[in-house]
């Protein structure tokens, strides 16, 4: 692997562990559905709003990512689509794939419970 590369692959290693380092700790793709669940029944208006733009926040700012490497894995020319920087960048559009649909999971929980109060959906 020449240099160049490397450096290519150190980037977006370093740009995805700052993506899940900057993601909000409150959006949790972690979280247990049922833990999401029994919390929800209990939040406000507000703060089922705010939970559910933290969910909205993360998954946009992952889906971001996603375009960012898939740009990536796109300029890798067709000779290396089989190396292991290829390989890597695939992993890594499959685990943000993976974590948007759970951040996804989790916000339609806080979605619904606020459309079920008759709360405001504006900006969701």
């Amino acid at each position: 692997m020449e240099k160049k590369e490397y450096v290519n692959v150190l980037f977006v290693l370093l740009a995805v562990t700052l993506l899940f380092a900057g993601c909000s700790k409150k959006a949790d793709e972690n979280k247990p559905l049922s833990e999401v669940k029994a919390e929800a029944e209990t939040m406000s208006v507000d703060k089922l709003k705010s939970m559910a733009m933290e969910y909205k926040d993360a998954v946009s700012a992952k889906k971001e990512e996603i375009e960012k490497i898939t740009g990536e894995l796109k300029n890798i020319p067709i000779a290396e689509k089989l190396g292991n920087e290829a390989k890597q960048l695939t992993a890594d559009i499959e685990n943000l794939t993976k974590s948007v649909s759970a951040l996804n999971e989790r916000f339609q929980i806080y979605y619904q419970k606020l459309k079920e109060k008759d709360g405001d959906l504006t900006g969701l």
